[in-house]
């Protein structure tokens, strides 16, 4: 077992991992070590180094038999890892998700393709064209999937009442408390489910698609979205976080809206609703990374109140 195995995550990550998951995530920490060991043994690839974590799960860098580069994600829920081999199946076609090469559901681990040069939106820091960023949702949602496949992908709705419900919980138990008002974020919770329930022209949602889960595949490949959290429903949800990103005022967002809705074929004052609806989210991610002091932060408060 190589030092990298031995020790994989640091005090930051497994603070991650317990928020999301509780206690039980210490747990299964320990035992991290021998998973990767077996699955990387069974895949036949050789581990070089971490990769960035998410709040969810522990990726690693690989290298396969054949020598090209891969990426191996474990998490402490089999459930999610099953889910997101099945999602990323539906876009292989696309080329817009990376190539899934193994999962395994029992165990909770998958190993993908590395997208090359492989740099998140968020660490490369700069908003995208949106031309870009239309092109990716568009071709992300007009994937045709079967009956099977849509009942395998949760409504809208859910994703809706498993963010807030988390967010409100990351709301009390953090600083965002005495600068995020509770009704902000029940109104925009209200707000969303009503924006989920409505209309028909549901289509194979993303459902995190934030800088932080997109990257930069250069020239040939473009933008290439990971980590997806499939769920069916509005399109104009994939569209909120790049409405809002980096935007200096309100009236930057409602002009992205306007361009963002008429790439995607949704009405752009729908697309800003939502952006509304999950302001107080993003007022409550930055207050409690010490951003309160921002103008992301004050203009996340001004749509919150819009």
């Amino acid at each position: 077992m190589n030092d990298v195995i031995a020790k994989p995550v640091d005090d930051k990550q497994r603070d991650r991992l317990v928020r999301r998951f509780g206690t039980g995530a210490l747990h299964w920490l320990d035992g991290l070590p021998g998973l990767v060991s077996e699955l990387t043994e069974k895949w036949g690839c050789t581990v070089e180094g971490m990769g960035p974590h998410g709040q969810t799960s522990v990726v690693f860098h690989c290298r396969r038999a054949d020598g090209s580069a891969a990426v191996l994600k474990a998490s402490p829920d089999p459930a999610l890892i099953d889910a997101e081999g099945r999602v990323l199946a539906f876009w292989a076609s696309t080329t817009r998700v990376p190539e899934v090469y193994e999962v395994d559901a029992k165990r909770g681990g998958i190993l993908m393709e590395a997208v090359e040069p492989g740099f998140t939106i968020a660490e490369i820091g700069t908003v995208p064209p949106m031309e870009q960023i239309i092109a990716l949702i568009n071709d992300l949602h007009s994937v045709g999937i079967s009956g099977s496949e849509r009942w395998e992908l949760h409504p809208l709705v859910s994703r809706v009442n498993f963010l807030f419900d988390l967010w409100e919980r990351a709301r009390t138990e953090g600083v965002a408390a005495d600068l995020v008002p509770a009704p902000f974020m029940h109104h925009g919770h209200a707000l969303a489910r009503s924006l989920a329930w409505e209309g028909d022209n549901a289509v194979p949602l993303h459902g995190e698609l934030h800088p932080g889960n997109i990257l930069d595949g250069g020239v040939k490949r473009g933008l290439v979205a990971i980590d997806p959290r499939g769920c069916l429903g509005d399109p104009a949800y994939d569209a909120i976080d790049w409405a809002v990103w980096k935007a200096e005022s309100l009236d930057e967002i409602k002009e992205r809206c306007v361009v963002l809705a008429a790439g995607i074929g949704v009405p752009s004052q729908r697309l800003f609703r939502w952006c509304v609806a999950f302001a107080p989210v993003f007022a409550t991610a930055l207050a409690n990374r010490g951003r309160a002091d921002t103008q992301a932060f004050r203009v996340a408060m001004e749509l919150a109140a819009a």
